[in-house]
Parts: C-alpha cells; sequence; structure tokens
C-alpha cells in the first residue's frame, strides 16, 4: 500500500493512542485496598499464641563505621578544633540513632502489650473461631486499666491496627462493644444481641415477618 508523509503520521498518531494492553484496561483506574495485618494470632494445641507482624518490628542498630569512627576519635589525644567537631558531630548522630531505636522498641512494646491484653479477654472468643456469643463486653477502659496506659493511647491503636487470625482480619475496634445487663445481673455484650436478633430477622418468613413482642421474647429467652 503506498501511503504518503502526511498520511504515514495519522497512522502512527492512531496507534500511539492505543492501548497495547487491552485485557487490563480498566485496573489502572481501580485501587486495590489491601490491609496489611499488625498482628498475628494462631492456635496451637488449644493455646493462642500472639506475634507481632515483622513488618511492624525492624531490625533497627546503629551503624558500625559510625560506632568505629566515634571511637577512633575518642582514642585521639591530640585534638584540634575541627577533630573536636567532628566527635560532637559523630556523637549526636549516635545518640540520635539511639533514641530513635529505642522509641521504635518502645512502640513495639506498647502495641504487643495492648494486643496482648485484648487477646486474653477476649480468650474464648478466639480460641471459638469468632464465635460472638464468646465475645465479652469490653470498653477501651477495661484494656487501659489492664496495662496501665491512658485510653488515648488504647484508642489509637484499637482504631488504626489489624490482627489476623485463622476466621479473618479485623480491626482492633471490632472487638470492643458495650454491656447489656441480664435480668439475673449477668452482662452480655451488645453484639452477641445483635446477633441473635440479625440470625432471627434472617431466617424469618418473609411474608410474616416476626413482630417485635416476638423478637422481644427470643431475646428474653
Amino acid at each position: 500500500i503506498s501511503v504518503n508523509g502526511e498520511e504515514l503520521k495519522d497512522i502512527v498518531a492512531e496507534i500511539l493512542k492505543l492501548n497495547p494492553k487491552p485485557g487490563d484496561s480498566g485496573a489502572n483506574n481501580v485501587k486495590q485496598m489491601q490491609v496489611i495485618p499488625d498482628f498475628h494470632i494462631v492456635k496451637n494445641d488449644g493455646v493462642l499464641i500472639l506475634t507481632l507482624n515483622s513488618k511492624n518490628a525492624p531490625e533497627l542498630r546503629v551503624s558500625k563505621s559510625y560506632q568505629e569512627m566515634f571511637q577512633h576519635y575518642e582514642k585521639t589525644t591530640d585534638k584540634d578544633k575541627k577533630l573536636k567537631e567532628a566527635v560532637q558531630f559523630v556523637k549526636q548522630k549516635l545518640d540520635s540513632a539511639k533514641w530513635f531505636i529505642d522509641a521504635i522498641k518502645q512502640r513495639q512494646q506498647t502495641l504487643l502489650k495492648t494486643m496482648n491484653a485484648i487477646m486474653h479477654y477476649q480468650y474464648d472468643y478466639f480460641l471459638n473461631e469468632g464465635d460472638e456469643k464468646y465475645l465479652r463486653p469490653m470498653i477501651l477502659k477495661d484494656i487501659a486499666d489492664t496495662i496501665a496506659m491512658d485510653i488515648s493511647t488504647v484508642s489509637r491503636v484499637a482504631n488504626s491496627k489489624y490482627v489476623q487470625t485463622e476466621f479473618g482480619t479485623f480491626l482492633l475496634k471490632s472487638f470492643f462493644s458495650e454491656a447489656i445487663q441480664m435480668e439475673g445481673g449477668e452482662e452480655v455484650s451488645n453484639k452477641e444481641v445483635k446477633k441473635i436478633l440479625e440470625e432471627c430477622i434472617g431466617n424469618e418468613h418473609k411474608q410474616h415477618p416476626l413482630a417485635d413482642e416476638k423478637l422481644a421474647k427470643i431475646l428474653k429467652d
């Protein structure tokens, strides 16, 4: 086929507009949201084992070359002004690095301490693969009192951290719930009550739904 220069330009321009991978044309428009859990809970011979995700527990250490440099400068007897400034500079960097490492370790300890308290408070729930009838009423103050930390600290952890279990991955705040007191004085989680209602409504005859009085009687029973 014979084409002139202008026609060839138009053809090339049209080809450049085409997608070489038409099968995944929508992939770039959809952001894949993936939750990376901060903790893992596994059951081993009837015992729950809690671990911090390794991505949240980086192994940090001070550069050996900086440490050796500082030791070398410190041993030097004849220190001029520039050398003293160098020693001071290296010392500041070492102190800053050590402070940062200590801060990361303290954060990891706070995370583990908080999740460990939640796990033990809801031990039967995790042991029974998330059966909500085992979910105890639990508020932020319960955990804060257990680990002797501020409620605000527990709230920040609960609202931003996830735990992966053998029955799913959950935001920590999903394990918190208010208490409802029964006639005998025993307390149950409002989530357990909601679960019972959900099951009743889900199983009711759609043409003849359960009356409120019937639902109330089921809950009382």
